[in-house]
């Protein structure tokens, strides 16, 4: 196995030089730098990270918590951060908090444990012990999806606004019934997206009806659920918003089991696009989230504060994209 000694050997340096380059611990002209590096390409030179690790005060790796991995949402946001710690050098650890505040907290903490450099979570509906605890240790971090209040860097995509437009799309097709299923109560993805439910039927002149307004619980089987409520109701609503795929599935079932189909008996549309959408017949109008431009963004925010831990927290929203199918009514 090849050792520094040999880099350095070979590419006609000091060990200290090889060091230098390895931990940019101190400029090195760019034809040495090169020279170093084209040595360890050659020799198949590793690093001993733990090594480097005492040196830098840095590990080169990132702790990722989201909830619900399988999830095609967060499994593409997993990718959007993977390829972006690769590309600048990092290792991740992923851990799932399940949603539940005290796991949330012991799995962040079993992270900075691990000497992760910095952390990027998904934070559950009641957060206050993992702030808590990233305050009390000055543990960089970005939240990614579900925002918090000040101090932090977050990155998410535009909720209200979009949720909106699937309204206005349903309101000017003459559905005046719009249910909405709707997540986890807390999360401000829900609250966001409830607030741009709202926004579309003011804007369209149409009442605001609780009885249309269903907490699936950001699952298939609370949407499920939800979905058969809104079908008992006096008036039904003849059109309904998920508010992510999860939940979609959930509300498709309940259609089914209730014999209704889209969209002849019921229009069906819903916040979060994936990728077999249009494989559903017939196909599922949609808002697509910037998912991998999510979790790149979500890396980028946190190497920003690893460069400068001064400078003030950044908020990111990244714009969606409604994705025009036939579930909702319209024709292909």
């Amino acid at each position: 196995m090849a050792t520094m000694s040999d880099v350095a050997r070979r590419a006609g340096v000091s060990v200290a030089t090889v060091s230098h380059v390895l931990n940019e611990t101190r400029p090195v002209r760019p034809d040495t730098r090169r020279a170093v590096l084209e040595a360890i390409d050659d020799l198949g030179y590793t690093p001993n990270t733990l090594a480097r690790s005492l040196v830098t005060a840095r590990t080169r790796s990132i702790g990722l918590a989201v909830s619900a991995i399988s999830n095609p949402y967060f499994t593409e946001i997993l990718q959007g951060v993977e390829s972006s710690a690769l590309a600048h050098g990092y290792s991740l650890l992923i851990a799932d908090p399940h949603d539940d505040p005290a796991h949330e907290r012991t799995v962040v903490q079993l992270l900075h444990e691990r000497r992760v450099d910095g952390v990027i979570v998904a934070p559950s509906a009641e957060p206050t012990a993992l702030v808590e605890y990233l305050t009390r240790h000055e543990v960089p971090a970005v939240f990614l999806d579900r925002l918090l209040g000040g101090g932090y860097d977050q990155v998410c995509a535009e909720n209200a606004f979009h949720v909106e437009q699937l309204v206005l799309h349903l309101a000017d097709l003459g559905h005046t019934r719009i249910g909405l299923v709707a997540g986890v109560p807390g999360l401000s993805t829900t609250i966001e997206r409830i607030a741009g439910y709202r926004a579309g039927l003011e804007r369209r002149g149409l009442p605001f009806r609780p009885g249309l307004l269903a907490d699936g619980h950001s699952e298939a089987r609370g949407a499920q659920d939800a979905t058969h409520r809104l079908l008992a109701a006096a008036e039904p609503p003849t059109a309904i918003i998920t508010a992510n795929n999860a939940m979609t599935i959930g509300a498709l079932r309940a259609l089914r089991e209730t014999g209704r189909g889209v969209p002849d008996d019921l229009a069906l549309v819903c916040f979060d696009d994936f990728s077999w959408a249009d494989v559903f017949s017939p196909g599922l109008t949609a808002i697509s989230q910037p998912s991998r431009e999510i979790g790149s963004t979500a890396v980028r925010l946190l190497l920003d504060r690893l460069e400068n831990p001064a400078r003030p927290p950044r908020t990111v929203r990244l714009p969606c994209t409604f994705v025009h199918r036939t579930s909702c009514g319209c024709r292909p």
